[in-house]
């Protein structure tokens, strides 16, 4: 089978990560289900800016390499569970941009409703307790908030971001980005409103019109 067009997905977002400062060196992972058996993840010790389609690996849901002759990321384990728990997803998007992964690492959750476009496109960004990175700690302390949130700070390490798709996943992880930057200037300023209980209802209401479920980031 041709995975051409699906590799061609990861490697041009790879490349819009890397650009915007999202990863650095060989950081973050990405992958897209196939189907419910399959999925294709980037292998690990590659840099995302300049991926080819042999740094692209064909997994199943047990982690196993079955096309491709790279390693497989360590963070496989985090992919599998959230495929494993959430079919409505089918991509994932893990980096570690800088002002997302500094209220990760402060252990600061985005977890109030302040800017209209987060509300209605992620909705709640917890912060998931610290698990050892390839470990099966860090999947298992996400599968805690994995059915009813879309984007999540994981403490002391980075970012995760979900989508039915791959490019929604990365659009989520740049509007994550944003808000979080926006959030770190209003710090400074050392005070922010958030918004009004029944504006944010009317805002989920909204959610329909952007494929976004009325359930998930509920504050």
């Amino acid at each position: 089978m041709n995975y051409k067009n699906e590799k061609d997905r990861i490697i041009e977002l790879g490349k819009r990560a890397y650009n915007r400062g999202f990863v650095a060196s060989n950081d973050g992972n990405i992958s897209i289900r196939l189907d419910e058996e399959r999925f294709l993840i980037t292998a690990s010790g590659k840099s995302k800016g300049y991926l080819s389609y042999d740094d692209i690996l064909l997994c199943d849901m047990q982690g196993n390499i079955l096309e491709g002759s790279g390693r497989a990321s360590s963070e496989i384990r985090m992919h599998i569970m959230v495929y494993e728990e959430r079919s409505d997803v089918n991509g994932i998007f893990h980096a570690h941009p800088i002002y997302g992964t500094t209220l990760a690492v402060a252990g600061i959750a985005l977890d109030q409703p302040i800017l209209v476009e987060v509300i209605v496109s992620i909705g709640k960004i917890p912060l998931v307790e610290y698990g050892t990175p390839g470990t099966d700690k860090l999947p298992n302390n996400i599968k805690k908030y994995v059915k009813n949130h879309e984007a999540f700070l994981l403490e002391k390490h980075g970012v995760l971001t979900l989508g039915t798709d791959v490019e929604t996943a990365y659009y989520r992880m740049e509007t994550l980005e944003h808000f979080s930057k926006i959030f770190f200037n209003l710090k400074q300023l050392g005070t922010y409103q958030t918004m009004d209980e029944n504006e944010v209802k009317k805002l989920y209401q909204a959610r329909k019109n952007f494929g976004v479920r009325e359930d998930v980031g509920v504050y």
